[in-house]
């Protein structure tokens, strides 16, 4: 990944996004949006279309409503939901382009649930994009650490296929897979 001054080589958003390929009237979620490390500069590519931030943590849903309000993003529903559960995120079957899963899978026991909820939710041809820590990381927050591999292994296993993967630094992985 080539840097840009005073970019950090942890994890930036922006250079992943960039990478998939977005339209700008695109509808998209984020799993496990915490404050909004993705959402809001998805919201900002996509001016034309329409985030669903998802967390079940209130904390951090707060802190997204107040960031997205103070930078005047309006594109943004914030959505307090149990992700773990079935149809979880309560959005409509085949109805986003995008979901991004970042850093959530790790803290999750059944991967499995979480993924297929995406694909439930995607449009046929729509994009999963699955941001984890990589398993070189001798430093990272305690978990079920999934390698790619693994998740390559489950998504296909789900019925998806491999578009490629996006270079996200030191820390982490990006795959990007595609809904058949």
């Amino acid at each position: 990944m080539v840097l840009e001054k005073g970019q950090s080589e942890f994890l930036n958003p922006t250079t992943i996004l960039n990478g998939l390929g977005l339209k700008s009237n695109m509808l998209a979620a984020e799993f496990g949006c915490g404050s909004g490390g993705f959402a809001i500069p998805l919201a900002n590519i996509l001016e034309d279309g329409f985030v669903f931030a998802i967390d079940i943590q209130t904390a951090p849903l707060s802190a997204l409503k107040s960031k997205a309000i103070s930078e005047r993003v309006n594109n943004i529903r914030i959505v307090h939901s149990d992700l773990e559960k079935s149809r979880g995120s309560s959005l409509s079957d085949l109805y986003l382009d995008l979901v991004l899963i970042p850093n959530l899978l790790f803290q999750v026991a059944d991967k499995r649930v979480i993924i297929s909820e995406a694909i439930r939710i995607l449009k046929k041809r729509g994009k999963l994009a699955i941001i984890d820590w990589s398993p070189s990381v001798l430093q990272r927050p305690e978990g079920n650490r999934v390698s790619p591999e693994d998740i390559k292994t489950l998504c296909l296993d789900l019925g998806l296929d491999l578009e490629k993967e996006i270079s996200a630094g030191k820390y982490h992985y990006c795959l990007v897979f595609i809904k058949k």
